[in-house]
């Protein structure tokens, strides 16, 4: 990192020196070389012990006396940080530095790593610099010569870099490399800059954020048939999908057990009566019997009651329809013979016409959906018909599917009725807010990176 602090070549003027380097810049294949040339060769002009380069874009490029940069060294990062500040502060002027011309926590670490001198001169119209530093102070002479020899070799640097003027943005709108005596080409004659503007045309095209989701028609409000006893259901008296009229019987339970339990009641309050009479007619005669009738009707009452609750209950056995409708269950050798409890859903019982759209969003397809979005239904019957609806909600929360997936229900209400049956199923297409179509292309990849890289 430190060079010989030794004066140039005796016998040739510091202006051939100049012109030598200057030969040797024109001369230079790469930007690497002119790197080394300025950190090691500018010796010729004026001594010093060390020199660094820095550019915006990189930091530290080359120091004197190494072939390669350390970037993580201590003193490389002290240097990044001194030649940034000095960027920032001189511009396109050259200026000599010491440690009291700097803040104080740069100033700090001067003397641990730099002599007490530097002089910074500026390159690429004040974007970079090259520091020489040594002990003795700067004379104008030298500071003249280096002045030169930075402006030789900013133009040697910009020479050994792409052929295109305008950097990215020419090459990447086909602009070319313009001789001193050719006229520019107008932009819009550039045929790569208006594929270019094309392009972005396209991308930023708004379009309508849709997602796909399983659906199917479903009663809108159904009234759900439940067992209204625990029991075993004995027989159907309907079919699946068949159109019922209020008071129509639906099912009824298997009433055997229920029908012995009723005349097992009857006989004990039949029973329970004729002990009641026996008790009063001798009461008449013998004032012990009046003592014991209290009990009796007591107990006949209790008889009576129980008679009823199983009368009733074996009315509840036969099940019928609450009001004109279609009945929707499943098979009904299904349910035959099985066991259920009060309360367990044994039907659905859906208005004539009552039909709306339920759909399945998944988790990664949950968008914005505004009130009352569209939403399409194309049906696995009549796939080129859609069934055109209302967004009429979005659960909060999302439920598990049996296939253990986890979704979002959708209802939404049909615009008009459908002469479909309930329980078609299809594909629902939602439709969201307007983007544009790069957002729409890209939303799904961003999504599956961010969740694979944790972006």
């Amino acid at each position: 990192m430190t060079t010989d602090e030794g004066g140039p070549a005796s016998g040739t003027s510091s202006a051939d020196r100049l012109l030598e380097l200057a030969r040797r810049a024109r001369q230079a294949g790469s930007r690497a070389v002119l790197g080394f040339l300025a950190v090691n060769d500018s010796l010729q002009l004026a001594p010093y012990r060390q020199s660094a380069l820095w550019l915006p874009e990189g930091g530290v490029r080359a120091l004197s006396g190494v072939v390669q940069v350390e970037a993580n060294a201590p003193y490389v990062h002290y240097l990044a940080r001194l030649c940034g500040h000095l960027a920032a502060q001189t511009g396109d002027e050259p200026s000599t530095v010491t440690a009291e011309s700097l803040p104080p926590e740069l100033a700090s670490e001067w003397a641990d790593w730099l002599p007490a001198q530097g002089l910074w001169l500026p390159l690429l119209d004040g974007r970079g610099g090259l520091l020489l530093l040594r002990e003795p102070a700067w004379s104008a002479e030298e500071q003249a010569s280096l002045l030169e020899w930075a402006a030789i070799w900013t133009h040697a640097w910009r020479a050994a870099g792409p052929r295109t003027e305008g950097g990215w943005w020419r090459r990447l709108t086909g602009g070319k490399h313009q001789d001193a005596a050719e006229a520019p080409s107008a932009w819009w004659r550039r045929p790569r800059l208006r594929w270019l503007l094309l392009a972005a045309g396209v991308a930023l095209l708004p379009v309508r954020l849709s997602v796909l989701a399983p659906g199917e028609l479903v009663p809108a409000r159904p009234a759900v048939i439940r067992a209204p006893l625990e029991g075993v259901l004995g027989s159907f008296q309907v079919k699946p999908n068949e159109a019922v009229k209020a008071g129509q019987p639906l099912f009824r339970f298997d009433d055997a057990a229920l029908q012995a339990r009723l005349e097992v009641a009857r006989q004990s309050l039949a029973g329970s009566e004729a002990e009641y009479r026996q008790a009063a007619q001798l009461a008449v005669s013998d004032p012990r019997y009046k003592a014991q009738l209290a009990p009796l009707m007591g107990k006949v009452e209790e008889r009576r009651a129980e008679a009823e609750y199983l009368q009733g209950q074996l009315e509840r056995a036969n099940v019928l329809a609450p009001e004109d409708g279609i009945v929707l269950f499943d098979d009904p050798s299904e349910w035959i013979g099985r066991p259920v409890s009060t309360g367990e859903r044994i039907m659905r019982l859906a208005r004539a016409g009552d039909v709306e759209l339920e759909a399945w969003l998944d988790l990664g397809d949950a968008i914005p959906l505004p009130e009352q979005a569209e939403v399409r239904l194309y049906l696995n019957a009549s796939p080129l018909q859609a069934i055109e609806a209302k967004l009429r909600y979005m659960a909060f929360e999302a439920v598990q599917r049996p296939d253990g997936r986890y979704a979002y229900r959708v209802r939404a209400r049909l615009d008009q009725a459908t002469e479909h049956r309930v329980g078609l199923k299809g594909t629902a297409k939602l439709s969201g807010e307007r983007v544009p179509l790069i957002y729409w292309v890209l939303r799904r990849p961003l999504a599956l990176l961010r969740q694979v890289l944790g972006w």
